[in-house]
């Protein structure tokens, strides 16, 4: 297996280099302190693509001309093509290579902002947003990227710094989002996107080298298809059952639709020579526990983020509302999202000491503590705030040992795909939480001067709901084996054993492949 490139040596800087020398090595010496920093960048932009669009909802129906139902699809497009880019790009990344993969995403989420800033017609407005979903793979592909550029004392801290960068994005998607809907026509927000968009992919050209680690073999399209078929439509049914009514023919159609095409596609991922997700792999203990607490986590993070932007906005006429803003509702958020990068350092520091495990386990109780903590103190914004910023640091702890956890235990080549499938179930996780509580504000709601608001008791009911997932997550955190004595990131786990042919029992072997890099890259990784 193709291990991290030797970080010692360095191109010649003595009296026998020349000037050319000397600028190739000032040169290279900039792009290894800047690979972490753009990376990073991106994984920011990817998750505020995600939330942006959030404050300007209630305004597209009117400038758009179109009804409600059909703006939602903006955020729905969004999330449903990041599901199911995440594996697909991230098994492409494996085999053709890293570095282009991820900068066609940040080119395609660049293309998608430029044609919301150029549109008010809404069917390219939610076609647009489709292809912003391709940042989704950003994070999987970065987190590969780190394993195979830095010197191993790095990874840890590095592929923790990656996973917070979710939460901050998010974070500072709504008041951003908020101040520039405020001030400005609300093409002006897709413009900013667009500007950093092409900065960040510009930027990853310059800095993110080739990686010599691929993996050999034939892309399964057919495998690809069926999973795009199948996350698509359960997606649809869990992100529009609230809507279409949960026992309407198009929820029942698109959810059987889903069930039958992801078992097709786990059929044939456990017959094919070389499967888009290697499911024997994934099966494992010590990687498939790490992607059920990405689903639980994923869904308790995500009760935090929508319940804590409605709670502070509810009336005071409910009795528990504080009648803020949409500006002051996001600002809620920022110090959560803050938390989550501070909290990236103190996980990697905890996952070296202890292992990822504990790391997952304190995190997944915090989270638990913090919901418990919320729901005895949910009646004044500074006891909101501080509550939904502990649910943060659990989550910063959470989100940082989760890829860390993948990483120990699958081979080097299969790192991308790994890492996007644990970032598809944090999605799916985000999805039925979504659901969830819109069902459970819908149920319990008081009638303000002719209006329809969810009661404290439904808020409560969220919050309890997402301790529980965090509780599970907790579980599965103990489940987990102790401490591996020989391995770790920089020494990752022997690839698994190929999957036999359906009649033969025989099996193409996957192996890394060494590409050689460009000139101007032949200097030492970083």
């Amino acid at each position: 297996m193709e291990q991290p490139r030797d970080h010692s040596a360095s191109p010649p800087t003595g009296p026998e280099a020349g000037p050319e020398a000397h600028s190739a090595t000032l040169g290279v010496r900039v792009r290894r302190r800047l690979l972490v920093p753009v990376l990073a960048f991106g994984g920011v932009l990817m998750a505020l693509m995600q939330t942006v669009v959030v404050p300007m909802l209630p305004d597209l129906p009117r400038a758009t001309g179109s009804s409600p139902s059909t703006v939602s699809w903006m955020l729905t497009a969004t999330l449903v093509t990041g599901a199911v880019l995440n594996p697909v790009l991230g098994r492409a990344g494996d085999m053709y290579g890293k570095r282009p993969v991820l900068i066609g995403a940040l080119v395609t989420m660049t293309v998608g902002s430029a044609l919301c800033a150029l549109t008010s017609d809404i069917r390219v407005l939610i076609a647009a947003r489709a292809m912003q979903g391709a940042a989704a793979a950003v994070v999987p592909l970065a987190t590969s990227i780190l394993r195979d550029e830095l010197a191993g004392h790095r990874i840890g801290s590095s592929v923790a710094l990656m996973s917070s960068t979710v939460g901050i994005g998010a974070a500072l998607g709504l008041p951003l989002a908020s101040v520039v809907v405020e001030h400005a026509d609300w093409h002006a927000l897709f413009w900013v996107t667009t500007a950093l968009g092409t900065l960040t992919a510009i930027a990853s050209w310059w800095v993110v080298p080739n990686s010599p680690v691929r993996t050999r073999g034939r892309f399964d399209v057919a495998g690809a298809v069926l999973l795009s078929v199948g996350l698509v439509a359960l997606l649809l049914a869990l992100s529009k059952g609230a809507v279409w009514g949960w026992g309407s023919m198009p929820v029942a159609v698109s959810a059987a639709t889903g069930v039958v095409a992801l078992g097709l596609w786990v059929w044939r991922q456990l017959r094919a020579r070389e499967p888009l997700v290697d499911l024997r792999l994934a099966g494992r203990r010590t990687v498939a526990l790490p992607h059920t607490a990405a689903l639980l986590t994923g869904f308790a993070f995500y009760a935090n983020w929508l319940a804590t932007a409605q709670l502070v906005q509810a009336p005071t006429s409910t009795g528990y509302g504080l009648g803020a803003s949409a500006l002051t509702a996001s600002l809620c958020l920022v110090p959560g999202g803050l938390v989550m990068v501070c909290m990236s350092s103190v996980s990697a520091r905890l996952s070296a000491a202890r292992g990822g495990r504990w790391t997952l386990l304190a995190g997944s109780l915090v989270i638990a503590g913090a919901y418990v903590f919320r729901i005895f103190t949910s009646g004044t914004l500074w006891t909101i705030v501080l509550g939904a910023t502990l649910c943060s640091v659990g989550t910063g702890l959470v989100y940082s040992a989760l890829p860390t956890l993948v990483l120990q235990a699958v081979p080097q080549e299969q790192t991308a795909s790994a890492t996007g499938l644990n970032v598809l179930m944090r999605t799916m996780g985000q999805s039925v939480c979504s659901t969830t509580v819109v069902a459970v504000l819908a149920q319990f709601t008081t009638d303000v001067h002719g209006t329809a608001y969810p009661t404290l008791h439904a808020y409560l009911i969220v919050f309890a709901l997402a301790a529980a997932a965090a509780l599970a997550a907790a579980c599965t955190a103990a489940a987990l084996p102790g401490r591996p004595s020989a391995k770790s990131v920089t020494d990752p786990a022997p690839s698994a054993a190929p999957a036999a042919g359906p009649a033969t029992g025989t099996a193409r072997a996957r192996v890394p492949v060494a590409s050689a890099p460009p000139k101007w890259r032949s200097a030492p990784a970083y």
